[in-house]
């Protein structure tokens, strides 16, 4: 049985400019299993961002609903835990402050909040920059922060929207392998938290995912549902098999031709 269905989900947005209405996702349906990696590629403007915060509990569809383990989902929740592309750090807060932010509303005690952002600090490989604030760290660093935090409430479900554009390539490919780990690819998936990413860089999906989801130009409706045929765990040599770019050249022609359609739509808007 799938941990999270999307079943027939669909958006519209007025602009408040001239009130025009705008459809940004079709009719979408989608289920992931527990412990599943699945990524969401596509143009710009094609409905992921606006996806993820539906299934967060940010928004609400058009039409269309959410369940996740069977309860629909209508609020945010800390079962649903959303990594930003911009960190969303509080910077008058510390790292460890930063981390034990969730916990500290959920009303744990300071002890167990302290035993947390020791594990999550470790685990991100923070450890001795607990008392830097955001602006001290970079950006891969602050990214980092931005994941121990929401990890630290213990989410079943982790939503993650381009979380690493912002960073260098060379940070990028690193904080790729970081993710591997700590989603745990070594461990069967029952122990794994099941992780729904966006992200522009098919590579990125590619080396990372279960399955890849393209998405249409808008209104984004699901083009394609790639599996992939790597095993895990992935590597680094993997980039350059066979497979590896089989997958990538299939998918970039897929989204090139999505792309081309966000081009003339943006055009002719």
């Amino acid at each position: 049985m799938a941990q999270l269905d999307i079943v027939d989900v669909r958006k519209v947005y007025t602009l408040p400019r001239d009130g025009q209405r705008v459809e940004a996702l079709g009719r979408i349906r989608l289920s992931v299993d527990q412990g599943e990696f699945v990524s969401l590629i596509g143009p710009s403007g094609c409905g992921k961002s606006s996806l993820l915060r539906i299934i967060a509990g940010l928004e609400s569809p058009e039409e269309g609903q959410v369940f996740f383990d069977g309860a629909r989902v209508t609020d945010p929740s800390p079962r649903r835990g959303m990594v930003f592309q911009e960190y969303a750090l509080p910077p008058w807060k510390t790292v460890a402050a930063n981390i034990a932010l969730g916990p500290k509303f959920r009303g744990l005690p300071t002890a167990e909040r302290d035993r947390l952002v020791k594990k999550y600090v470790d685990l991100v490989g923070l450890r001795g920059f607990e008392s830097r604030y955001p602006h001290e760290l970079s950006g891969g660093m602050r990214q980092r922060c931005a994941l121990a935090r929401t990890l630290a409430n213990d989410p079943d479900l982790l939503l993650m929207d381009e979380p690493f554009a912002a960073v260098d390539a060379q940070t990028r490919e690193i904080l790729q392998e970081e993710l591997l780990r700590i989603w745990g690819e070594h461990l069967p998936p029952r122990e794994r938290k099941t992780v729904l990413f966006v992200t522009h860089s098919i590579d990125e999906a590619v080396l990372l995912s279960d399955r890849i989801v393209v998405i249409s130009a808008r209104p984004g409706i699901i083009r394609e549902c790639f599996v992939s045929p790597l095993s895990r765990p992935r590597s680094e040599a993997l980039r350059s098999s066979p497979e590896y770019l089989r997958a990538r050249d299939h998918l970039w022609s897929l989204v090139k031709q999505e792309a081309l359609k966000a081009m003339q739509q943006r055009a002719a808007d």
